[in-house]
């Protein structure tokens, strides 16, 4: 199985050189790599010791932040190098000032790994929730070098509990400690054998409350909002946009802001076309200007999280695609959030439609029925799922210190 696993790596690795000249994603993922060895030996200290922290992207790094952050103002004698597999992780947060070292993870071969621990030589390793590179686990493992991985949610689905997993079942012997998001993750690994497990939550919860307690303020959106109520949809996408918009312009008693998660000039011009009533891109205006339009596009990257406290109602998009994006971050405000169809992958999209913090809609018909019912006067509807979304937000913090305690012995 090895063997086959190693092969697979290779062709992956093939396969994406390949893609290199028609790609500009996967030219970052190959041109990033070549020349990391050689970037680890000119920045690392060999005086300092090294906490490793791994994240395959964006939302992943947000997941482990919360420790990153933590960790610098409590064990200061540590230096932090943080790797990415994805370059949407990478080319947004290569120059993250957390992290004494930035840099794509060499591919997955025996060679790689031994050569990229021997360079490092981390303290600890800390992979975040999905992460499970067999040679990079076995050498941390066969050097005794604490690792762990945060946040992690498994699934019956997974091949960890397949009649077929039991190489797979064997990645998971490497990790010191698995601090696992639910009750369901602590009982599938128990299932097989693996009871090294606390239940620690999501380190997310810390992240959105502490973004939300340092909120940016936001003149142009703060002039745009005025006395009116605000709808707000983030990280949209066009099959979202095809729902949103025509509401949007029919009930000019509500502004807008829309935030769309591609923010190319071919996509906003699509918005804009889609558009019947005065728009205006945040780039592109001004205090004063804005008070004079009914929607607002952000076209550029940062703010989103910011902006949601000044919605009473959020939509989050990409469930009408491979998943939803982030929902908590709107829900931290104790605002009601809806999004597509399949979120049910995200165990937070899924316990706040459960207790009816958030819901789920197909069409235009079912999102205009609820925006009617959000926006009336007096909405129990309203208040009920705010609330919801407010509490559920405040119980589950507490993960990143679970962690800590855990790992480094210390109380935050």
């Amino acid at each position: 199985m090895r063997l086959i696993y190693d092969l697979g790596i290779q062709l992956y690795s093939g396969g994406a050189w390949i893609a290199s000249f028609f790609d500009d994603k996967a030219k970052k993922f190959v041109e990033g790599r070549k020349n990391v060895f050689q970037t680890l030996s000119d920045k690392i200290d060999p005086q300092s010791k090294y906490v490793w922290i791994h994240a395959a992207s964006l939302g992943e790094f947000e997941q482990g932040r919360p420790i990153i952050e933590k960790l610098k103002v409590i064990k200061p004698e540590y230096k932090i190098i943080l790797t990415f597999f994805s370059p949407s992780g990478y080319e947004v947060r290569k120059n993250y000032e957390g992290a004494d070292i930035v840099c794509y993870l060499p591919m997955d071969t025996s060679w790689n790994a031994k050569r990229f621990l021997s360079i490092v030589r981390p303290s600890y390793a800390i992979f975040i929730k999905y992460e499970f590179w067999k040679n990079y686990l076995s050498c941390l493992k066969e050097q005794n070098i604490p690792t762990y991985i945060v946040s992690a949610i498994f699934r019956p689905s997974q091949a960890f509990f397949k009649w077929y997993g039991g190489w797979y079942r064997s990645v998971l012997k490497n990790f010191t400690h698995l601090f696992v998001q639910n009750k369901e993750s602590k009982e599938l690994l128990s299932s097989i054998g693996v009871t090294n497990v606390s239940l620690a939550g999501d380190t997310r919860f810390d992240r959105v409350k502490d973004i939300a307690e340092r909120a940016k303020q936001l003149p142009i959106v703060e002039s745009f909002v005025g006395d009116s109520k605000v709808f707000i949809a983030g990280s949209s996408w066009p099959k979202d946009e095809a729902i949103l918009i025509p509401y949007i312009n029919e009930h000019p008693e509500l502004k807008f802001i829309i935030a769309p998660h591609e923010i190319h000039e071919e996509h906003i011009s699509k918005i804009l076309s889609m558009m019947k009533r005065p728009c205006v891109r945040y780039t592109q205006t001004n205090e004063e200007d804005v008070k004079n339009a009914d929607c607002l596009i952000v076209d550029c990257f940062g703010l989103l999280s910011s902006i949601y406290r000044y919605g009473q109602v959020a939509y989050i998009g990409g469930g009408f695609g491979v998943g939803i994006h982030n929902i908590l971050e709107a829900a931290v405000y104790g605002i009601p959030v809806m999004f597509g169809p399949n979120y049910k992958k995200f165990k937070e999209a899924v316990d706040m439609v459960d207790r009816g913090g958030a819901y789920s809609i197909s069409n235009e018909t079912e999102f205009a029925r609820l925006m009617d019912d959000f926006y009336s006067d007096n909405s129990i509807l309203y208040h009920k799922t705010a609330q919801v979304a407010a509490a559920y937000s405040d119980e589950n913090k507490g993960a990143t210190e679970k962690v800590i305690l855990k790992i480094f012995e210390v109380n935050l």
